[in-house]
């Protein structure tokens, strides 16, 4: 069946977008279902096109005033939301030491049977993996579908990795109360929010960063105790200007990370091991004069930073670098000079409202171009719940579903480098991940792919004639976008199936890992 499977996929993998054409409402609904949603639920793109899709759009926009029931209802069962950093540092606290104490025993007593995996410590591992499924669940399930799609992008331009010390206690707060409020808000105010994130501080070690020569007060330089931070620390200077802000053309100069890192020495966290949150240590700073593009910044503490944030955020090259990634995740991996311009535009004339900059790549004649029409490529996270979506999926609580994305590739929160997982389409095909997506794509349909449930009497009715099974799955699956290659492909592989039951079930996997569906 893997060989049968991987011959079908690379038969079917044709590169690159489906050939133009007109765009009816239909074809505007689902595009903006696979843009600005994680694709469309049976009946969506109909109902969209009834609503009218720059109507939906707004609304999506303006999420606040969509219900979501649904959701919070589901949310309930995630136990990790309702600990703060304090609560989760404790606990991790409690698993490393009883972890320490169980390997001592073990090693005293010579002991190996005892499972590693027990206790506190297992407890924990369950409350992370409540994150990464979390983000599942809500992208598959929220009416605030836009939201969550912005929740991604900001999770991977500002990343920080959960496996990294205090950030396996400190993200679970960094998703909830940096990312997702800010999601849609402002720029400036999202930037001054990730800058002062005890998660990202951690991540990318300004914590300790200080002033060289610089001691705590309660030590000076003859004191006792923990060995304090000596010098400054340049991996989040670099990061934010290289990343977040002005891109890796954004003309700075290695000068200019040396000032903006002696810029944000003190910036820091509170108890760090406790799961405290940001702190300002004036005696950590460097009260020297900076010289940041053309602006100085004399002694003034905290304030001089967030100063810094804020001329960042108006910067032209920030305006374009950020407005480049958002038109390359919702246009073109390569994405045209006419969307980032529109959306460079709006940045200036709201200061940098992402809405607003959203709403002018949403109008932009270049989102709407033919070319556009399916000519990305889903990611993992996608992939999975588009699947969930398309076949009205039920997903669990349990980490199942999260472990599916991971296998595919792209383990949620767990991108060691600051970059994040990227837009283009280069991570993601190749022969290994097209076989993954098949196999997880042929589970879900026989309703045995861990953490989902599935029926599909809902979706496709079971029919002897395979042509017309074939024709059913097209319309209420991919929405009629079925080549007349991968047709005739797929009714090959039914042609010695006799069950109805099972002939619907290979046909829905295989559609489903299909190229069609693999892009959006």
């Amino acid at each position: 069946m893997r060989h049968r499977l991987l011959t079908v996929w690379l038969v079917l993998a044709v590169p690159g977008a489906l050939g133009a054409q007109a765009l009816t409402p239909r074809d505007s609904a689902l595009h903006a279902l696979n843009r600005l949603a994680y694709g469309p639920r049976p009946g969506d793109v109909d109902s969209v096109a009834r609503t009218g899709v720059m109507r939906w759009v707004e609304q999506q926009l303006d999420f606040e005033r969509v219900p979501d029931d649904r959701l919070a209802g589901r949310e309930r069962a995630f136990k990790l939301l309702t600990y703060d950093r304090e609560d989760l540092a404790h606990r991790y606290g409690e698993a490393v030491r009883e972890r320490r104490r169980m390997q001592r025993e073990m090693a005293e007593s010579g002991d190996t049977t005892r499972s590693r995996g027990a206790g506190p410590m297992r407890e924990f591992r369950e409350l992370g993996g409540e994150l990464q499924q979390l983000a599942v669940v809500r992208a598959a399930l929220s009416e605030r579908q836009l939201r969550e799609v912005m929740v991604d992008f900001w999770s991977n331009h500002f990343n920080v990795f959960v496996g990294k010390g205090a950030d396996r206690f400190l993200t679970p707060s960094y998703i909830e109360e940096t990312i997702r409020p800010h999601a849609l808000g402002r720029f400036e105010d999202l930037l001054i929010a990730t800058a002062k994130s005890p998660a990202m501080l951690f991540y990318l070690d300004n914590a300790q960063s200080v002033a060289p020569g610089s001691f705590p007060p309660s030590r000076g330089r003859g004191g006792q105790g923990v060995r304090a931070p000596t010098g400054i620390n340049e991996n989040y200077a670099r990061e934010l200007l290289e990343l977040h802000t002005l891109g890796v053309d954004g003309g700075y100069t290695q000068q200019d990370v040396i000032a903006v890192a002696r810029i944000f020495t003190g910036w820091s966290i509170d108890r760090p091991q406790q799961g405290a949150g940001f702190a300002f240590h004036a005696w950590a700073h460097d009260r020297g004069e900076k010289q940041v593009f053309g602006a100085r910044f004399r002694d003034d503490g905290v304030n001089e930073g967030i100063r810094l944030l804020k001329l960042l955020a108006a910067q032209h090259a920030t305006m374009h670098h950020v407005s480049r990634k958002l038109c390359a995740r919702f246009v073109s991996d390569e994405p045209p000079d006419g969307c980032v311009d529109a959306a460079v535009e709006a940045w200036h004339r709201t200061s940098g409202d992402i809405r607003a900059v959203l709403r002018a790549i949403f109008t932009s004649p270049d989102f709407w171009a033919p070319q556009a029409l399916r000519a990305k490529v889903k990611t993992p996270l996608e992939f999975v719940v588009s699947a969930l979506r398309a076949t009205g999926a039920e997903p669990d609580s349990t980490l199942r579903l999260a472990q599916v994305v991971a296998r595919l590739g792209e383990p949620l929160y767990l991108q060691p480098a600051p970059t994040g997982y990227p837009e283009a389409q280069a991570l993601w095909v190749n022969s290994g991940a097209l076989l993954a997506r098949m196999n997880a794509a042929v589970a879900l349909a026989a309703d045995r792919l861990p953490g989902a449930s599935v029926d599909l009497d809902d979706v496709v009715p079971a029919a002897a004639d395979h042509a017309a099974l074939v024709d059913a799955v097209n319309v209420r699956l991919l929405n009629g976008t079925m080549s007349a290659h991968t047709r005739s492909v797929i009714l090959e592989q039914l042609a010695d199936v006799a069950d109805p039951a099972q002939a619907r079930t290979l046909a829905v996997g295989l559609a489903l890992g299909g190229p069609e569906f693999q892009r959006q």
